[in-house]
């Protein structure tokens, strides 16, 4: 395995490329969409956060397996990297299917659940059932970029992500407009883009995937099941993906609280998680390229260069932040007004534009330490932080403050800033007490020492002398 594969530039800039097409790819449908009409962005973007929070039930797998690769292939253990990621699949790969068949029965009942408004319902059950019939998609091509990227090929997963935005702006446009001898279906349309694309990126990851290690996987290795790496994934995955799930179901909660507040105001919330998209990106891809590298780091025992490296994405990722956060301030006003024209959406949208320049270097924050925790497997701390503040913070004050006292999503958003900052504090407090960085270093200092009296009892002579 080539170490130069897991520096930070050749890590980060590729998941750089892969995220702001991804960014673009959501962009670019809010923006399309927006020629519907202001309740199918509500829509999309309602669902989206639905889709997210179900991901956290697979992410848990595909995340432990990712962080466990790395160690694995850190400490030259190859082999068990390439069990892991088989296992990862298969499990994953079920867990979306479930999802699938959950989702196109009772996409309806789902959505009212969820405190979506009356009037979006039909068009919610339609993107609901056909977008996410195709979960076992996302389960499935989740879990392979995962799996590729942690092996430090992240060239990969940016090629195919090229490649399904391509698709789907195309189709996209089609389905939208009626051109290229598409049918205009407007969301149904979209939907339906939004699920060709993702199967055609899943079949081209497979394709990469297949000759990732240097032992070519094939049909037969699906068989393979080793509960004891499978216990390691779980160690690290089931908090990871509880902090996940958090995340996400916290979002889904208040995406709900907005819906309370008015089909504007939802939109308008929806636009701006487009916009506050590209303000983190290259901070993102840095902490995601420190993660893969710690875990390297970590799993190859060279514990004071993972512990730099954290600060290392610090200082990179958060000027880049601050500085997207100051464009898209000067220029927020005119991007909003390409998705819509509703002077109300425009004026929450430019009010929450000033409270983004505080919310992302939190976030930054945030993720480069919460990432660092997990790159080592500290994903228990990451996940206690995370059930305190998400729910308490940014869930249960943005409830009580915007909704049963009125304030509004100015109050929602103080609340979110403060959950970053909070959980960001924590973190790096966790960090700098370097606990499981000390506990490698020991494990390291034992296998030394149980190595040192086997080299004596094969040549005892060595320490004796005579005189």
């Amino acid at each position: 395995m080539q170490k130069d594969k897991f520096t930070l530039w050749a890590l980060s800039w590729p998941i750089f490329i892969e995220l702001f097409l991804q960014f673009l790819l959501g962009a670019v449908d809010t923006l399309m969409v927006s020629r519907l009409s202001d309740d199918a962005v509500a829509v999309v973007g309602f669902s989206n956060q639905l889709f997210n929070a179900l991901t956290t039930l697979f992410a848990t797998v595909a995340g432990g397996a990712g962080i466990l690769i790395a160690q694995k292939l850190g400490s030259d253990r190859e082999e068990e990297a390439r069990t892991v990621s088989i296992i990862s699949l298969k499990v994953t790969a079920l867990i979306g299917a479930v999802l699938s068949v959950i989702l196109i029965i009772v996409p309806g009942p789902i959505a009212r659940v969820l405190q979506m408004p009356e009037e979006l319902v039909p068009l919610a059950r339609v993107y609901i059932s056909i977008v996410g019939g195709g979960m076992v998609l996302t389960a499935v091509m989740s879990t392979l970029s995962t799996a590729i990227r942690n092996t430090g090929n992240t060239k990969g997963p940016m090629y195919t992500a090229v490649g399904m935005n391509i698709i789907h702006i195309v189709m996209n446009y089609g389905f939208i407009f009626g051109a290229f001898g598409f049918p205009q279906w407007g969301l149904t349309g979209v939907a339906i883009s939004t699920l060709v694309s993702r199967l055609i990126a899943t079949l081209v990851l497979l394709f990469i995937y297949v000759g990732t290690f240097q032992r070519q996987i094939t049909v037969s290795d699906l068989r393979i099941f080793d509960r004891r790496l499978f216990k390691e994934i779980m160690q690290i995955g089931w908090p990871l993906g509880v902090n996940m799930g958090c995340w996400v179901f916290s979002q889904l909660a208040i995406f709900s609280f907005l819906a309370m507040l008015g089909t504007q105001v939802l939109a308008a919330r929806t636009y701006m998680n487009t916009l506050e998209s590209f303000c983190f990106l290259l901070g993102y891809s840095v902490a995601l390229a420190t993660q893969i590298q710690i875990a390297h780091l970590f799993g190859g025992g060279r514990t004071k260069e993972a512990y730099s490296a954290a600060y290392r994405a610090l200082k990179i990722g958060m000027p880049l932040v601050m500085l997207n956060a100051l464009v898209l301030l000067l220029a927020g006003k005119y991007l909003l007004s390409l998705f819509t024209s509703d002077p109300e959406i425009l004026t929450i949208g430019v009010s929450l534009l000033w409270m983004n320049l505080l919310l992302q270097p939190g976030k930054m924050l945030n993720m480069a330490l919460g990432d660092a925790l997990n790159a080592l497997g500290d994903t228990r701390f990451v996940m206690n932080i995370s059930l305190i503040s998400m729910w308490l913070i940014a869930t249960g004050c943005s409830y009580l403050l915007g909704v049963s006292l009125g304030w509004g999503v100015v109050a929602i958003y103080a609340c979110m800033i403060t959950d970053e900052y909070f959980r960001g504090a924590l973190s790096l407090i966790r960090w700098r007490g370097r606990k499981y960085l000390r506990s490698k270093e020991a494990e390291m200092e034992r296998e030394r020492l149980k190595e040192s009296p086997a080299c004596h009892a094969l040549h005892p002579e060595e320490g004796l002398s005579f005189s």
